[in-house]
């Protein structure tokens, strides 16, 4: 994907939709997060849950309102974020951890699942489960998103649930259909 691809929309564009233009901001007075964090490959995990709280703390979220639950790994995730999101304790859950590729197969299993059980628990709960878990090819790969030179990824993923929590709340509620 192209950089020019991967820039995000700018609100404007969506002016000319009228009262159906909805955008979140990353305002956290108010919210309770949880946030799920794996245990493997801890001291990457520790800077993705550092970055994460920090951002939400200095974005306006109570530390009081923030839940911090650690499974021993990014296959449990899904789990802790159905426990999170299902008791209604948390207006989004971020799910954090490092998945680094090995000599094996087992990359593939714990990532490709990990992700699709945080999808159907957000689907089914309609509470936003954000996939902050990061997904390498290498340890260094997973330094340089966990605070290094290529961001925190964990910060990022505290912002985007704050912003949907946003948009959820000005969204009318209701399953209907999209018409397109």
């Amino acid at each position: 994907m192209s950089s020019e691809l991967a820039r995000p929309a700018r609100a404007e564009v969506g002016s000319r939709a009228g009262a159906g233009n909805h955008v979140g901001s990353a305002r956290g007075e108010g919210m309770r997060v949880a946030v799920a964090a794996s245990r493997f490959n801890g001291p990457v995990t520790e800077r993705l849950v550092e970055g994460a709280l920090d951002w939400l703390v200095a974005h306006g979220v109570d530390p009081g309102s923030i839940t911090l639950a650690w499974a021993p790994g990014a296959f449990e995730l899904p789990l802790l974020a159905q426990r999170l999101a299902g008791g209604g304790q948390a207006d989004a859950v971020i799910c954090l951890g490092a998945v680094i590729r090995g000599e094996t197969a087992h990359y593939e299993h714990v990532a490709g699942q990990c992700a699709s059980g945080l999808q159907r628990v957000q689907l089914e709960t309609g509470v936003p489960v954000l996939f902050g878990v990061l997904t390498c090819d290498s340890a260094q790969q997973a330094w340089d998103r966990a605070g290094g030179r290529l961001g925190n990824k964990g910060a990022e993923a505290a912002a985007a649930a704050l912003e949907v929590v946003d948009v959820l709340r000005q969204l009318p509620k209701g399953g209907g259909q999209c018409s397109a």
